[in-house]
């Protein structure tokens, strides 16, 4: 294949702008990682700091010793392990169900439709939550987003796509539906489990405007919650417990709470990988 040189210029553009937008992206971090591991003096006495002058751990240790913050870190695993689980299997057992003709599939469709065009609103949203109980529990931030439509149309159309054969041949040897989902739909829709499933977990784990809506009780806030209180509140107390003698400067502070709320969940993307690279691509057209 031949590669002119207006090909060869506008591949060098694009590679350039991708360099400078990974760039953009990642001085951010560089600089979060910095100031969390820099001394008081280097902070107070450098404008910028690229690199730390001196590595120092104490914004950590006064973190990762405080009570109330590995509290709201748990509170925000169980809610992303829990909350992920109960989306897929909702998600995943409704659209396996509208993927089949039945009677009224077209009217169930209208109403998932309808849901994802048109939002009912916070305070409607609000006064449902209530009226059920779930205010100041765990269930306020998974419940009322248990199924997403636009997943739930993908994986609809995902499952369509799998070869109605495999399921009449399970129903030859005597498998019922839930068998077949189980054992046969499931596996195959490892891709679309493991991108959906990033997803779901990235929204639980970054939500914190449904914490700050449902959930009044302090000791049952999540991570994102407590750091909004410590980084953009500013609230001294959001960190009641004084570890340290001497606590590091409130920035090192700040910095150091952002990087440990941020990291968990940027390890579980190179597990699936190899999966999402795959589910990206769902809906697309095949030729």
């Amino acid at each position: 294949m031949i590669v002119t040189k207006w090909e060869r210029f506008f591949n060098g553009i694009n590679a350039l702008l991708l360099v400078i937008i990974a760039l953009t992206m990642f001085f951010p971090f560089l600089y979060i990682f910095t100031i969390s591991f820099s001394s008081i003096e280097s902070y107070l006495s450098n404008e910028l700091l690229l690199w730390p002058e001196k590595f120092v751990t104490d914004a950590y240790r006064h973190i990762l010793s405080n009570d109330r913050f590995i509290h709201s870190l748990g509170v925000t695993v169980y809610i992303t392990v829990i909350g992920t689980l109960l989306n897929l299997l909702f998600t995943t057992t409704m659209a396996y169900g509208l993927s089949k003709s039945f009677y009224g599939q077209k009217a169930f469709m209208l109403g998932v439709l309808i849901t994802f065009l048109f939002s009912a609103g916070i305070i409607p949203t609000y006064l449902v939550v209530r009226a059920t109980g779930l205010l100041d529990t765990t269930w306020a931030l998974m419940l009322p987003i248990l199924i997403s439509p636009w997943n739930l149309i993908i994986f609809r159309q995902f499952f369509r796509g799998i070869p109605e054969e495999l399921s009449e041949a399970a129903h030859i040897d005597g498998a019922g539906e839930l068998t077949i989902f189980r054992t046969i739909i499931l596996p195959l829709s490892k891709p679309a489990l493991a991108t959906f499933g990033l997803f779901y977990a990235v929204a639980h784990w970054n939500s914190y405007f449904t914490g700050i809506l449902y959930i009044s009780d302090s000791s049952k806030w999540p991570i994102q919650v407590l750091l909004r209180q410590i980084v953009i509140v500013n609230d001294s107390n959001a960190l009641q417990q004084q570890v340290l003698t001497n606590p590091p400067p409130a920035e090192t502070i700040q910095m150091a709470a952002i990087l440990l709320a941020t990291v968990p969940i940027l390890i579980v993307y190179p597990f699936l990988q190899k999966h999402f690279a795959k589910g990206v691509m769902l809906g697309s057209v095949k030729g």
